[in-house]
């Protein structure tokens, strides 16, 4: 589901991928109002299924892990916490919480107040999977298809 959610640069909010166009995108609005908007080539459209937090240990947690994290630590429901208003030290202190080996150095409280927004934009608007099932099932089916084929080479 998170991969169908867009983040687009200079818009505020999430979108949802509603269709393709012909030189566009075509994404309505993850809120209340639903409004459909096109997103052209010139705009920078990212998946939130692509993006990735930095971590200690040089590798880096999908956003839907940290999404599962938030998820855990405070039930389904959007925070109490407000991007905006919170202090710095309180976002480092929750962001400390939710994922406790990221990276301090390349993971700015900017990035950390948007990634707490889009958790609040996400769960008021009902969309609380963020890990989809369907890639494990897809990923151990890969992995399957790959043994069977060694021990038909063997």
């Amino acid at each position: 589901m998170i991969k169908k959610i867009l983040a687009i640069s200079g818009k505020p909010g999430l979108y949802k991928l509603i269709s393709r166009g012909n030189k566009s995108l075509i994404v309505e609005t993850v809120d209340e109002q639903k409004k459909r908007i096109p997103a052209f080539g010139t705009d920078r459209v990212v998946s939130l299924g692509d993006i990735s937090i930095y971590t200690n240990d040089d590798s880096e947690v999908p956003l839907a892990t940290v999404f599962e994290s938030i998820k855990q630590n405070y039930s389904a429901d959007p925070l109490d916490l407000s991007p905006k208003k919170a202090s710095q030290d309180d976002i480092i202190a929750f962001f400390a919480k939710v994922l406790p080996n990221y990276d301090t150095d390349r993971v700015r409280v900017s990035d950390m107040r948007k990634v707490l927004s889009w958790y609040n934009i996400l769960t008021a608007n009902g969309i609380t999977e963020f890990e989809s099932k369907e890639a494990d099932a897809e990923g151990e089916t890969a992995e399957g298809t790959a043994e069977d084929a060694e021990e038909t080479k063997a």
